[in-house]
């Protein structure tokens, strides 16, 4: 059985069981380089048009050769593209947003509609053109390399709400949505204009899922309220969705979103998302079982395993018995592929990595 094989056995979309839970992880650029360097792969890096979605779409052999069943890739600045510097290591990206590298990530430290005020402020802004030339060259090549064997996954990640107040700064965008600003549908048109365009032609690529993903919650709640969410968003997410199916009825559909947004996956599930990730632990509403037992016939999970805490902890008895733990319950009559719920930060080390995995595999067969 091979990789893309056993996911599509745990999804459901074949019959009979596979034959192992299937395995799935991000790296950070430190465990890319040593993870390519011990393996004696040069890191094969695609830079995103969005910065910190570059390492989900990167270095597809080295986490296939390291265990992976899955490929992931997506949209990547157009051909010729280099981010404009801006002052030492602030660097200006497509979209205007002014981005500064730090320790695990790279922040947004100026928007380029901090001061719209008006719909023809948002109209003269010039969005990047999801259509460029060269965008999803190393995605089409990905799909060439590893589309038979490995589950592919298009990355189309900060959809909607979050691409949206990244473009605006989070305060302005929240009090715009207080006070019902005329401007904030229009950014939410050439948002959706955007996403949508990004997730067809990776439809059209052939990838065998779409992965949206919005952070639509903290550790104890949703950011915004689930009757607001439904009003400004729900609608769109299932006009996008119905648009890929209408390309490719089979297309699978994974939602991500960070923190306690349980009270979400019903609509979820609603407007046609086939699997849920990444079931961030140790926030409100993520308890497996629960999880398991509400929803486990109606959706498949994708994630689980904590990074917050269990990893950086490098308790190796403790490690494997979560991950035991959680493939018995998630894995349970199938449904599930197993990830930490985060790329893979340097908090963790190359050495836990490899017992996640040994784990993984170890306690995953059906």
């Amino acid at each position: 059985m091979n990789s893309k094989e056993r996911v599509l056995k745990a999804f459901k979309r074949r019959e009979g069981n596979p034959d192992r839970v299937p395995i799935q992880f991000d790296l950070c650029r430190q465990h890319t380089e040593s993870f390519g360097k011990k393996l004696g792969v040069k890191p094969d890096y695609a830079l995103s048009y969005y910065e910190d979605l570059t390492y989900r779409i990167s270095a597809n052999e080295i986490r296939t050769r390291m265990g992976s069943d899955v490929v992931v890739v997506g949209g990547t600045v157009p051909y010729g593209y280099t981010p404009e510097i801006v002052q030492g290591d602030i660097t200006k990206n497509e979209f205007g947003m002014h981005m500064k590298p730090t320790a695990l990530y790279v922040e947004v430290v100026k928007c380029p509609l901090e001061n719209a005020m008006s719909v023809s402020d948002i109209e003269n802004y010039s969005f990047p053109d999801p259509y460029a030339k060269g965008r999803f060259d190393k995605a089409r090549r990905d799909i060439e390399k590893y589309g038979e064997k490995y589950f592919v996954i298009g990355d189309v990640e900060i959809s909607l709400f979050e691409l949206a107040w990244h473009l605006t700064g989070m305060e302005k965008y929240m009090i715009g949505m207080l006070c019902a600003e005329p401007w904030l549908n229009a950014l939410n048109d050439r948002v959706e204009e955007w996403s949508t365009g990004l997730a067809l032609q990776l439809v059209k690529a052939g990838v065998d899922a779409i992965w949206f993903g919005e952070d639509l919650g903290s550790q104890t709640s949703t950011l915004i309220s689930p009757e607001d969410w439904r009003v400004m968003f729900k609608p769109r997410h299932k006009r996008m969705i119905e648009r890929l199916r209408k390309e490719n009825p089979d297309i699978m559909i994974i939602m991500h979103s960070d923190g306690a947004v349980a009270p979400l996956i019903d609509d979820f599930i609603e407007f046609g998302v086939d699997v849920y990730n990444p079931v961030q632990p140790n926030v409100s509403g993520s308890d497996p079982q629960e999880l398991k037992d509400k929803y486990g016939k109606k959706i498949s999970f994708f994630g689980g395993i904590d990074q917050q805490s269990l990893l950086p902890s490098g308790d190796v008895n403790l490690i494997r018995s979560e991950i035991k733990k959680i493939t018995e319950i998630l894995g349970k009559e199938r449904g599930y592929l197993l990830a930490p719920a985060h790329i893979l930060q340097p908090d963790v080390s190359m050495e836990t990595i490899e017992v996640m995995i040994q784990a993984a595999q170890e306690f995953g067969s059906y």
